[in-house]
């Protein structure tokens, strides 16, 4: 099953506080995108964030 919602990043550092436009917030959480995998997926609403590796621009 794909997750629910993609976002390409260029950091390995991200946060997620959910769709508040729709109503689907959370708590803001800062996650740290594997470098084995590529993505990370929010505990909270499943969102998935995926770095673009030609493009990263801070240090794992």
């Amino acid at each position: 099953m794909p997750p629910p919602e993609t976002e390409i990043v260029t950091t390995w550092k991200v946060a997620c506080q959910g769709d508040e436009s729709r109503g689907l917030g959370h708590p803001r959480v800062w996650m740290v995108i594997s470098p084995l995998t590529g993505f990370v997926d929010c505990g909270y609403c499943d969102k998935r964030f995926i770095v673009d590796r030609d493009n990263v621009h801070d240090d794992h």
